[in-house]
């Protein structure tokens, strides 16, 4: 399979598709938990990564591979390879980041994504021009297409799964070598042979020289990089996540810095009350598990594994730490029937479980609080709620 390529390009690619991987992986990840504003722009980057990562692997091993003297690279087949990558990346992303995926739909994404790449490799090779022909054996291109499906469900898998960490770069090692091994098993079949009447590769168009392609290539490469070096930037609204729940020693101050008098928490002990604030009527037995969407039906959690709900039109979304889901209750059906005892509407659009909440820190005008889990997440905190919010996490000034 690789006879006559360059080592150092074939293991350059296999770093590339890697690299490419992890990084659009790694954003697609954070889809889930994050507001909506922020969901087109984590896509959209996810797509864009493992599309330049699928791509610029396809063309490094292209540079690798042992093709005649005078090989010329068509430019607008070459764009199209791109255009198609990007487009089928996008789309599988988009349809198991909606809602909850069922398997049927992630095997159709996957399929839909395997498709692709198979199709950018093979309209890749079709912008190849040279005073030679080309033909491809059909038993590895069947072959290559299988690799390419595989891979795609199994970034699809690792996309769903949020894993983090060694987990992450696991799967991103495993896509890399799947995506490679799906190019070079296709390079097996393919017999390079004097220019015949079918299949001649000397086609007219604007056409590129390796050398060009490899400056692109290059580009490319340097930007997957810079991608992959600015994941691995820690975010430093998640260091010390457990600060929040660490009782603070008598000697300490522990206070989110408010300056409108108005905010100051009361004095006395808070009873429960409703969530939406002091004064209101007394409500009914707080609901003990919660209704929520699924592909196959509705389906209903414990309410001590909801970490916050947030408004969605009529609707919620209840997230349990690990992944949003919809739940049929608007936010005031949701307010009236948790425990008032664990839950504090903070938001007009956002309720929270104030045990699972391990940080909070002021932010603006307002505050964020983050709610612990395996995939961590933040809710904003109203001006106005602030003062609630300390009082029930048990944070209060210190007189002298």
């Amino acid at each position: 399979m690789f006879e006559g390529h360059d080592p150092y390009l074939v293991a350059l690619s296999v770093v590339i598709a890697i690299l490419g991987g992890y990084t659009g992986f790694g954003l697609a990840a954070r889809i889930r938990g994050t507001p909506d504003a922020g969901h087109r722009l984590l896509l959209a980057g996810a797509a864009c990564f493992l599309a330049v990562g699928i791509w610029t692997m396809h063309f490094v091993g292209m540079l690798a591979a042992p093709l005649p003297a005078g090989t010329a690279y068509l430019v607008l087949p070459t764009i199209v390879s791109f255009l198609i990558c990007a487009l089928v990346v996008g789309v599988s992303l988009f349809f198991v980041s909606i809602g909850e995926p069922s398997m049927p739909r992630v095997v159709s994404s996957a399929v839909l994504l395997g498709l692709g790449i198979f199709t950018m490799h093979y309209v890749g090779m079709h912008g190849l021009s040279g005073d030679f022909a080309m033909t491809h054996a059909p038993g590895m291109a069947a072959l290559s297409l299988a690799i390419a499906i595989a891979a795609a469900y199994g970034g699809l898998r690792a996309f769903l799964a949020r894993h983090g960490g060694v987990q992450l770069a696991l799967s991103a090692v495993a896509f890399g070598i799947a995506v490679s091994g799906m190019h070079y098993t296709a390079m097996a079949g393919v017999q390079i042979v004097p220019p015949g009447a079918e299949g001649h590769h000397q086609m007219e168009g604007l056409a590129a020289s390796p050398q060009i392609l490899s400056l692109v290539v290059a580009l490319l490469c340097f930007v997957i990089a810079a991608g992959f070096l600015l994941s691995l930037v820690p975010d430093p609204r998640k260091k010390e996540p457990s600060a929040a729940r660490t009782p603070a020693p008598s000697d300490e101050i522990v206070d989110i810095p408010i300056t409108d008098a108005a905010m100051a928490p009361a004095g006395p002990k808070l009873r429960p009350t409703p969530l939406g604030g002091l004064g209101q009527p007394p409500r009914a037995a707080p609901a003990v598990k919660l209704p929520v969407e699924g592909a196959d039906g509705t389906h209903f959690i414990d309410a001590a594994e909801v970490r916050s709900v947030r408004a969605d039109a009529h609707y919620t979304r209840i997230h349990d730490g690990v992944r949003e889901r919809m739940c049929p209750w608007s936010i005031s059906e949701a307010e009236a029937l948790l425990d008032p005892g664990l839950f504090v509407r903070v938001h007009r659009s956002h309720i929270v479980a104030i045990p699972h909440v391990s940080l909070v820190r002021k932010e603006g005008d307002g505050a964020v609080i983050e709610l612990d889990g395996p995939s961590p997440h933040r809710v904003p905190v109203s001006r106005a709620k602030i003062a609630e919010v300390k009082a029930r996490l048990g944070l209060a000034r210190r007189t002298a």
